[in-house]
């Protein structure tokens, strides 16, 4: 398994450390090198939806974002509905969960500080990662990062948007985008993991290119607190893990090409959560 780790800025007098990690938290927040600040554009990994109106409202207050999806979009957004168009509907994706995982790193570099990380991911049956999310948490650091990730594809103007069961909603404008996704960060907040630690799910809410919004839950139940409050697990169990969960996968992704087959219809593509 690979770890690459990303400092990036996230307040004018402080600097993050990121971790990518394969598999459990990988394709999703692992990547091989930089596409920063690219515009939205139709890709494989963004789920699509058919219709081509503006998206549902949301937040009525959007700290940081551009421009908050209850507004009108910006220019180079999809077009308001015309009278009698129905509004796209909310995408929901089945998806396949990794475990609540802690684990902690420490540089090789001198005087090196230890970043501890406790995330979690989602993915189709494919494989493909749709939606990760991780809590970074930099020794000696005041500032504790919730950063989530979405594949490419979504339209970067309105942002992402997080709500833990019925608590208020947040907002966030995405700060960077990679090869396999964008992330957006979230400062958390005593209040916020402890919202996640009782709380059942963790949704996260973006819009893609189609202007349809896209509901993606991370379930907490239990399994976030013990995660969080717990040990780190050793990375060679994780990486252990990680390599059994991906094998399930690529089992189920070709019975299912094999099934498709057998019944004479066309093999889909694996990377295009958009064909649901």
């Amino acid at each position: 398994m690979n770890f690459r780790i990303l400092a990036a800025p996230v307040r004018p007098h402080g600097r993050i450390v990121a971790l990518m990690a394969a598999t459990a938290l990988s394709a999703a927040l692992l990547v091989p090198a930089a596409q920063a600040q690219q515009p939205a554009a139709p890709a494989p990994a963004a789920p699509k939806a058919a219709p081509k109106a503006a998206p549902k409202a949301a937040p009525k207050a959007a700290p940081a974002a551009p421009a908050p999806a209850a507004q009108a979009p910006a220019a180079g957004a999809p077009p308001a509905a015309a009278a009698g168009q129905q509004p796209p509907q909310d995408q929901q994706i089945q998806l396949i969960y990794a475990p609540w995982t802690k684990f902690c790193l420490k540089g090789q570099e001198a005087n090196a500080k230890q970043v501890c990380f406790t995330g979690k991911d989602g993915r189709i049956e494919s494989g493909q990662p749709v939606i990760a999310a991780v809590i970074i948490e930099p020794e000696g650091e005041p500032k504790k990062i919730l950063r989530v990730t979405l594949p490419l594809g979504m339209q970067l103007v309105h942002g992402t948007r997080i709500i833990v069961d019925g608590n208020p909603p947040q907002q966030a404008p995405y700060v960077i985008c990679f090869q396999n996704g964008c992330m957006s960060d979230y400062e958390a907040t005593p209040e916020l993991i402890a919202n996640m630690k009782k709380g059942q799910n963790l949704v996260v809410q973006a819009i893609n290119s189609n202007g349809a919004p896209l509901t993606l839950p991370l379930p907490l139940n239990t399994e976030f607190a013990k995660a969080y409050d717990g040990p780190p697990t050793d990375p060679k169990v994780f990486e252990e893990n990680s390599k059994k969960l991906q094998e399930e996968l690529q089992k189920r992704a070709e019975e299912q090409r094999k099934k498709l087959e057998g019944a004479g219809g066309a093999t889909p593509a694996p990377a295009n959560p958009a064909a649901k």
